[in-house]
């Protein structure tokens, strides 16, 4: 695993995310709601979230998945790397692969505005905050052809 850190912030706030893929390849993507106070308002994101205090990553984006999108059926959840949220939380971030085919219109959306699925060159066209579209490309670049 790759750890990408910056120094002087702390290392004790984590938070975990989900690159979810579909068949036809695209990804998962959340818009989130446009609040004060919370990090990217109004921004395409992953699903995720914080982790509670003592909990590790792993178990925070299972819980993440099923309070935010009701998906409890996640297949290949694979954890791949971290990347800190410089410019939102400040939070250390793990970055978790898995696949789901399912219809996303259907989920149950506890947070946010909309769950979409899109193709990765539509990517490009959304607000994503930076350390999402950073690790979505570093997934995508390891991914095999």
């Amino acid at each position: 695993m790759h750890q990408d850190t910056t120094a002087g912030l702390p290392a004790t706030a984590r938070g975990a995310v989900a690159i979810i893929i579909n068949r036809r390849g695209e990804i998962l993507l959340h818009l989130r709601d446009d609040l004060p106070g919370i990090a990217w308002p109004d921004h395409w994101s992953v699903l995720g979230g914080g982790c509670d205090p003592g909990e590790d990553p792993a178990a925070a984006i299972v819980r993440e998945l099923d309070e935010e999108a009701g998906l409890t059926d996640i297949a290949d959840l694979t954890k791949l790397f971290e990347i800190r949220d410089e410019h939102g939380s400040g939070q250390l971030i793990t970055f978790f692969a898995a696949s789901w085919d399912g219809d996303e219109t259907t989920l149950p959306l506890a947070e946010g505005v909309k769950l979409q699925f899109l193709a990765p060159e539509d990517l490009e066209f959304r607000m994503i905050p930076p350390f999402i579209r950073h690790g979505i490309n570093r997934y995508l670049a390891a991914r095999p052809a």
